[in-house]
């Protein structure tokens, strides 16, 4: 929704001096987010956390599309990037250890809006979270703050009461094509592929970038070679495989036991037509506790799932 002329100055009067940081993740809403930011005109830095997990048409969009039209953005990183994590750890974020979230997106954005805190900065941190993508998203306020004993900041999600339309509206205005991964029926934007990952969405990974699956087939042989390896020093057999995705649903899907479904086995049945048998990749998730929570990438919603 465009803001009028007094909305946009009531909200640089809220805002004041304060430094505005912008979570950008390469999706619509975060690029919606930077766009009303501008039409507000409330000076805002950008920032991008950098899984080193992402499609390369979205890092192409991010850098060339988005920083061509919104500006500079900045890129934070942790040490070690998601395959590097899971060489380390021997073992794939899962629901219970949802490690991922902390260490390649919270942390990296956290150490640099701290660091401008102790520069003696008032941050602000906008999110491009909207409340028709969840219930949980519903109830969360438009702002909100954090602390530790690195200091304090506020939480802000102007978006917050905005409609998906209102972020296609915005788009348009200023003629900002969204990215290319949606034209090829990706309903988010985030990890290649995300834990939570849908059905359709595996689907075009294999189809646009095999690469990726052929990665995600070695590290489930190296993970469960750590496990393996961990099991014996123990004087034990390990009899569970490590896969990417550790999922509930017919017993004959999962032939390997414990929900291991190996990634080359998730592709087929992400091929399979509609009204087969139907399950969530992982099981009992709840995505809302996890990056989205903080406007680092998009709802996965599980609307048209097949």
């Amino acid at each position: 929704m465009k803001p009028t002329k007094d909305q946009a100055r009531e909200l640089r009067e809220e805002i004041g001096d304060r430094l505005v940081i912008a979570s950008v993740s390469g999706g619509k809403d975060s690029a919606a987010l930077s766009l009303f930011l501008t039409e507000c005109e409330i000076p805002h830095d950008r920032v991008f956390a950098d899984t080193g997990w992402e499609s390369e048409l979205t890092y192409k969009y991010l850098r060339g599309v988005l920083v061509d039209r919104l500006g500079p953005i900045s890129e934070v990183r942790a040490d070690r990037q998601m395959v590097d994590w899971i060489r380390h750890k021997g073992m794939f974020p899962s629901r219970k250890r949802r490690w991922c979230t902390d260490k390649l997106k919270v942390d990296p954005l956290f150490e640099f809006i701290f660091s401008m805190v102790a520069s003696g900065r008032e941050v602000v941190n906008a999110v491009g979270i909207r409340a028709d993508e969840s219930r949980a998203r519903s109830n969360l306020p438009q702002w909100d703050g954090y602390s530790d004993k690195r200091g304090t900041f506020d939480i802000w999600r102007p978006l917050i009461d905005w409609t998906e339309e209102d972020v296609f509206a915005i788009h348009r205005r200023h003629d900002l094509a969204p990215n290319p991964l949606y034209f090829k029926g990706s309903r988010r934007v985030g990890c290649w592929p995300c834990i939570y990952s849908r059905k359709d969405e595996i689907k075009l990974i294999a189809n646009e970038d095999p690469a990726r699956i052929d990665l995600i087939s070695e590290l489930e042989a190296f993970a469960t070679e750590k496990a393996d390896a961990r099991a014996a020093a123990k004087g034990k057999t390990n009899h569970h495989p490590r896969t990417f995705f550790m999922g509930q649903g017919p017993k004959d899907l999962f032939p390997r036991g414990r929900g291991a479904m190996p990634i080359a086995d998730v592709v087929n049945w992400a091929k399979t037509g509609k009204g087969g048998r139907q399950f969530m990749l992982i099981d009992d998730p709840d995505p809302d506790a996890g990056c989205v929570r903080w406007g680092m990438c998009e709802h996965p919603s599980a609307k048209g799932d097949e």
